[in-house]
């Protein structure tokens, strides 16, 4: 898979999601999705992603969020449930 820029004559470029595949010697790609209405800097990610880069946003995630109360799950919850 590999994200290509198609150039539309006076539009903005088509940003498409797309396949390449092999039907005998011929080599043909498929158009997956159609990207045109993400950022630039999603469809960037996305390519690194693509290329095997590891993303991470937890950095970002952390700043913007503050944890205020946590409350217990699985076998925290049951065993606080019996007592």
């Amino acid at each position: 898979m590999y994200i290509e820029r198609v150039p539309n004559r006076k539009s903005p470029p088509a940003v498409l999601l797309r396949e390449s595949y092999r039907e005998g010697e011929r080599v043909k790609k498929r158009t997956l999705a159609n990207l045109s209405t993400l950022p630039d800097e999603v469809v960037d990610n996305m390519k690194l992603v693509l290329k095997g880069a590891k993303v991470s946003r937890t950095e970002m995630i952390l700043d913007n969020f503050e944890v205020i109360r946590s409350r217990p799950h699985g076998h925290v919850m049951v065993i606080l449930e019996t007592i």
